[in-house]
């Protein structure tokens, strides 16, 4: 049982800061993801355009905000 959560949490980013990013491990693990998405067929998608309507509607919110706030 954890008893001091933040000091596990200021732990866990200082040990996260002093790592550099691996580009090619990075790589290898967004390869490994695409292959898992399309063996379980979630990928790609049937309706190349299902979501599209939401994706639209975010994009007019977001854009609607005021840039000077």
């Amino acid at each position: 049982m954890i008893k001091n959560a933040e000091a596990v949490r200021t732990l866990e980013k200082e040990i996260l800061r002093k790592e550099l990013p691996d580009f090619l491990r990075n790589i290898r693990l967004v390869e490994a993801m695409y292959k898992e998405a399309v063996s379980l067929g979630v990928f790609p998608p049937q309706d190349r355009l299902s979501g599209l309507d939401v994706d639209i509607k975010i994009a007019r919110v977001i854009n609607s905000v005021s840039k000077t706030s």
